[in-house]
C-alpha cells in the first residue's frame, strides 16, 4: 500500500493516494515560492546579513542571503510534496545539509588563506599539504548528505520495494544506494558549477527540474522549482547571488527526484553524465561554451540586467 504525501491535500490528491496530483504539484511549487522570498526577506532583515554581502562579476554589491533562503523554502516545500515519510526525510536531509555545507564554504572559503585552492585538485592538493579546505568540507558534507539521502530512499517501499530491486541482495542494493548518492551529490555539484552568472543556475535548475515535476515523486521537484521561481527575479535583477549554499541545495533536491525514479542502470547512466560533466569542467570554463553558443547565449542572457 502506498503511503500518503507528507502534506495532505485532499483537492490535490488523486484517489486511492499515491503522487500528488497536478493541483497538488503546483500547490507545492506555489509554497516553495513563497518560502523561498519569506525566508529571504527575513535573512535580509537579519543581524547576519552584512556578512552576507559579497561583490559579483560585474562589481556589484549583493548578498549571499538567496542561498540559505532557497535551501530552506526549496527543502521545506519539496518535503511537504513527498509520496512518503522516507522519501521527505530523504529530501530534508539532501536540501538542507547540501546548503548547510555550500554556506559554511560561501563565509569561510571567502577568506583570504582559503582562495587559493581553486577546484577539486586544488583542495586535494592542499589537503596533501595539511590544510583541509572549507571547499573539501563542502565536497564531504554533499557527499556524506547524499549517502544519507539514498539510504533513506532505500527505505521507501516505492523507492526500493520493487521485486527486481529485493532481488539484488545486500550487495546490489548497497551499490543502488552508492549510485543514488552519486546522483544527489553530482547533480548539486554540477548545478554549483553553472553558477556563475546571474540567474543562471536557477533557470538550469527550472529547466531540469520542470519535466521532474511530472510522474512519479513529482512532489519534490515542484518544491524545489518553485523555489527557484520565486527567486529568479531577485537573482537576475543582480540583487542577490545564490553562492554555494543555494545551488547545492537546489542541486541536491533535484538529485533527489532523479534518484528516486531511477533504477540501478538509470542511476548508473546519470552518474556517468553528471561526471564526464564535472571531469569536463576542470578543463573547459562552461561560459564560454555558453557565450559560443548560439541558443544557449541567450537564453543564458534572458532577463539579466544590461546597465
Amino acid at each position: 500500500m502506498h503511503r500518503r504525501p507528507i502534506l495532505t491535500i485532499s483537492a490535490g490528491r488523486p484517489a486511492g493516494g499515491g503522487d500528488l496530483s497536478v493541483l497538488g504539484r503546483l500547490l507545492v511549487a506555489g509554497i516553495g515560492a513563497a518560502a523561498a522570498r519569506y525566508a529571504l526577506h527575513e535573512i535580509r532583515t537579519s543581524p547576519a546579513a552584512p556578512a552576507l554581502e559579497r561583490t559579483n562579476f560585474r562589481g556589484r554589491t549583493v548578498t549571499l542571503a538567496a542561498g540559505p533562503a532557497l535551501a530552506v523554502g526549496a527543502a521545506g516545500a519539496a518535503t511537504a510534496g513527498a509520496t512518503s515519510v522516507p522519501a521527505g526525510a530523504a529530501t530534508l536531509v539532501a536540501g538542507l545539509g547540501a546548503g548547510a555545507v555550500g554556506l559554511y564554504d560561501d563565509v569561510v572559503g571567502a577568506r583570504p588563506e582559503q582562495k587559493a585552492a581553486k577546484g577539486f585538485a586544488g583542495h586535494l592538493a592542499a589537503l596533501r599539504q595539511g590544510r583541509v579546505t572549507a571547499g573539501l568540507v563542502k565536497i564531504a558534507g554533499v557527499g556524506a548528505a547524499g549517502l544519507a539521502a539514498a539510504v533513506l530512499l532505500s527505505a521507501d517501499p516505492r523507492v526500493a520495494g520493487h521485486p527486481r530491486r529485493q532481488r539484488q541482495g545486500a550487495l546490489g542494493r548497497g551499490v543502488d544506494v552508492l549510485l543514488g548518492a552519486g546522483v544527489v551529490a553530482g547533480t548539486a555539484n554540477l548545478v554549483n558549477l553553472l553558477d556563475l552568472r546571474p540567474g543562471r543556475a536557477l533557470k538550469s535548475g527550472l529547466l531540469l527540474g520542470a519535466p521532474l515535476t511530472a510522474g512519479g515523486h513529482g512532489g519534490i521537484a515542484a518544491g524545489a522549482v518553485g523555489a527557484a521561481a520565486g527567486l529568479l527575479p531577485v537573482d537576475l535583477d543582480e540583487d542577490v547571488m545564490l553562492g554555494d549554499s543555494g545551488a547545492n541545495a537546489l542541486g541536491a533536491l533535484l538529485g533527489v527526484a532523479l534518484a528516486a525514479r531511477t533504477g540501478p542502470v538509470g542511476r548508473a547512466g546519470l552518474l556517468a553524465v553528471l561526471a564526464g560533466l564535472t571531469a569536463v569542467s576542470e578543463k573547459v570554463s562552461f561560459t564560454s561554451v555558453i557565450a559560443n553558443t548560439p541558443g544557449l547565449r541567450e537564453l543564458d542572457a534572458l532577463g539579466r540586467r544590461t546597465d
